[in-house]
């Protein structure tokens, strides 16, 4: 042990046994996010009836969070001393930044603004016991560790999206939301308010957005990709007044909570217009939208329509003080616009391409009336098309593309993408799972997003602003469901926006996020705890196959079985990876010394030819849906019936496919067995056609195809091709070539019209 060694161990061991002896345990604090400095000091500062909070005027929002929580949280009655105390520290560079002082007598608070402070109070509510979130502590003295801190947010930009036009949610509810996006030193609200199936904000000079608008006739049950449709039958709606829209932004002002709005357009409109028929390009009476997805109805180009939002906005810029409006710009079919003699005209009249250029149009000229009225504004990353706004700020949610091109235009960027920030998306391979609209993120992927596009240089990276997380409710009903999906993967948002990267570790945070459940508990958060489900992964080691199981608590026990009972507390204990050599189903859980944790895994292989075996396949899978890699498509494990995005389907976005196996022994070939998802409400289509070509040990070739009959009633087609080999012949093959042709745009009148198709391939079957 080297001499330096030596002393910070003695260094460390002497301020053990400084305190007294029933204060020698020395508790690192579990903080969410991980600030940016935290040191531990000797000593302990105590909590109780002896000790007062002092702070002015500068300091009012975040002194009197403090004091409320400490008096409605425990029995501790505080008393007019300055053990507590606020400062001003004007050296402190960042508005949002703070420090946390506690020692033995004081704990001292700086900040250079009330909002920084407020931060700080965030931290210090986590150092105090959880019982103070619900008044169940009966302690009337409570002991906190001495220590610095010393902490900034990374980014500026920290947020969450609520949509509210699907399912709509009570302002009780909204304040929570808030009051949890504050405890997570999260500062903005995007509150999605307008949409095809129901418009939710008041607005005076319109009075049919709230007669009409806010109203559907019914709702679709199921999913969108269950054929035929069903629906409720029941009318669904409502809307939030001004008043109670007025009451939400100050009490998320009260919070440090910036509420941003968003009003749709000019896509995403037929509730509008249904309740305005005149606003679109036919006049036709329709009825506010009772099924998800992406509609043709679109605001027309006239005067009228601007008009019309115009009227809106003068409205909703004087509830909302925030300086950005949302306005949308996604998913706006252009079918309207192509047979519309007034928007053609107006294609003409300007000098405009296409529809695309008229879209810019549009988006142009309601910048220029917001910016007009002291706002700026946020789209999504479709307002890049046609030519992006002269001040736009770009919200880009289909990869980074759009991030990248935009930052590299000069213009700020907020990253949502859909493969790291779509908290509607499942969370767990667990069957009992709500519905969801599909897709898998679960918590650790989220944690992992990195939000500064690796293609961006130093001088462009400084356009990302920050992030945010969205939950789009088609499939969340109720507000017990909203958190289930927020929790637990805000809270790794909430670090992947504040904390540095040089201070996050995955295994330190889902020890932290166990710790901090009992304070979800105690607020009664209804979060999802897959910190005790178990993971399996096939690993393939020169032509060896084992299977490798794993769980996010790196301290719990797993146990499992072979012979498919459920696994128990004397069931094998599990150490290292598993041989495979045959089929086999592999039970599994997750426990301590006296009872199961979690749920109990199931993963059944099905052993063939081609497990484990060299496989290449000639585009990379989208980031989003890279599943298990190439290696998932060969290792004996199917993926689930109705979740394409989980890790075992990999998905490809309008690319042909070429998938090449390779057997170092020729093997003796029959069948190939695979499938394919077919979604259409999620832009997912099977092939038409399947091309093989077979290398035979002989050096000759063998090419077939297979035509494939597609029904929209499907959601997975399943391919069963024989081997043609002539009878009596021993015919050997050393490598299976499968070229998967891209199913091409999808058609008019379809989810995605004039998009590129997805292709989802399953689990390759070789025997």
């Amino acid at each position: 042990m080297s001499a330096r060694i030596i002393v910070v161990v003695l260094i460390f061991i002497s301020f053990l046994f400084s305190c007294n002896s029933e204060e020698r345990s020395v508790e690192i604090p579990q903080i969410i996010p991980v600030p940016h400095e935290q040191t531990l000091n000797e000593g302990y500062f105590f909590l109780d009836n002896s000790v007062g909070i002092t702070y002015d005027k500068r300091f009012k929002i975040s002194g009197d969070f403090l004091k409320s929580f400490i008096l409605n949280g425990s029995n501790i009655k505080l008393d007019d001393s300055d053990a507590i105390r606020f400062s001003l520290d004007e050296s402190i560079e960042n508005v949002e930044g703070y420090k946390l002082n506690v020692q033995p007598h004081q704990i001292t608070i700086s900040a250079k603004t009330d909002q920084g402070a407020f931060y700080a109070v965030q931290t210090l509510r986590q150092l105090l016991p959880s019982e103070f979130e619900n008044n169940t502590t009966p302690k009337k003295r409570v002991k906190l560790q001495c220590m610095t801190i010393k902490d900034a947010p990374q980014f500026q930009y920290r947020g969450m999206h609520l949509d509210v036009s699907r399912h709509l949610f009570s302002v009780d509810f909204i304040k929570r939301y808030i009051d949890a996006l504050a405890l997570l030193k999260m500062n903005t609200f995007h509150w999605h308010l307008t949409d095809d199936q129901g418009w939710r904000i008041e607005i005076k000079k319109y009075p049919k957005l709230q007669e009409i608008a806010a109203y559907r006739n019914e709702t679709l049950i199921g999913h969108y990709n269950n054929q035929p449709h069903q629906f409720d039958g029941k009318p669904y709606g409502g809307y939030y007044t001004q008043k109670e829209i007025k009451e939400v932004v100050a009490y998320a002002k009260s919070r440090y909570v910036t509420v941003i709005p968003e009003i749709e357009l000019p896509g995403h409109a037929q509730a509008a217009i249904s309740a305005y028929p005149n606003l679109g390009c036919t006049g036709e009476q329709l009825n506010v939208a009772e099924k998800w997805g992406v509609f043709e109805t679109i605001y027309c180009s006239k005067e009228e329509t601007f008009d019309f939002l115009e009227g809106v906005f003068d409205e909703v810029v004087t509830l909302f003080p925030s300086k950005y409006i949302h306005i949308g710009g996604d998913e706006a079919p252009k079918t309207k616009w192509k047979a519309c003699n007034q928007c053609q005209n107006r294609i003409e009249t300007e000098g405009l391409k296409n529809e695309h250029e008229l879209q810019s149009y549009v988006i142009t000229r309601i910048e220029t009336y917001l910016n007009s009225k002291g706002k700026q504004i946020i789209g999504w990353d479709e307002i890049l098309e046609g030519g992006l706004a002269p001040n736009a700020t770009v919200m880009s949610w289909r990869g980074t593309k759009g991030a990248i091109e935009a930052a590299r235009l000069k213009h700020n960027v907020i990253m949502t993408p859909t493969s790291h920030c779509y908290f509607d998306y499942y969370q767990s391979t667990n069957p009992d799972e709500p519905l969801a609209i599909g897709g898998f993120n679960p918590l650790e992927n989220v944690y992992n997003f990195k939000p500064i596009p690796s293609e961006l240089n130093k001088k462009d990276a400084k356009y990302i602003l920050g992030a945010q997380g969205n939950i789009w409710t088609e499939y969340i009903t109720t507000e017990n469901q909203v958190e289930y999906m927020a929790f637990p993967r805000i809270i790794a948002l909430s670090e992947v926006v504040w904390s540095k990267d040089e201070n996050k570790n995955y295994s330190n945070f889902v020890k932290r996020v166990e710790l901090f459940n009992k304070r979800l508990d105690a607020l009664g958060i209804n979060y999802a705890n897959h910190l005790y489900e178990v993971e399996g992964a096939l690993a393939s080691v020169n032509n060896t196959n084992s299977y490798k199981l794993s769980t996010a608590i790196d301290d719990k026990i797993i146990r499992y079985t072979l012979d498919g009972s459920e696994p128990n507390l004397s069931s094998e204990i599990y150490k290292k990876s598993l041989p495979v050599t045959k089929s086999m189903t592999i039970k599994a859980a997750v426990f301590n010394s006296d009872k199961r944790l979690g749920n109990v895994f199931s993963e059944t292989i099905q052993y063939h030819k081609a497990v484990g075996r060299t496989i290449s396949i000639n585009k990379a899978p989208s980031p989003v849906y890279s599943g298990s890699g190439p290696q998932g498509l060969i290792n004996g494990i199917s993926g689930s019936d109705t979740r394409y995005g989980d890790k075992e389907w990999l998905g490809f976005w309008g690319e042909d496919v070429k998938v090449t196996i390779e057997f170092k022994d020729a093997i003796d070939l029959n069948t190939i067995n695979t499938r394919f998802y077919n979604g259409p409400g999620q832009w997912i289509y099977a092939p038409n056609e399947i091309w093989f070509e077979f290398q035979l040990a002989d050096g000759s070739k063998v090419t077939d195809k297979i035509n494939i009959q597609n029904e929209a009633t499907r959601n997975l087609v399943h391919i069963n091709y024989t081997f043609p080999k002539p009878e009596h012949l021993d015919i050997k093959v050393k490598t299976i070539i499968l070229n998967i042709p891209n199913y091409g745009t999808i058609p008019d009148k379809k989810q995605g019209t004039d998009n590129k198709a997805w292709t989802f391939i399953d689990e390759i079957i070789v025997n």
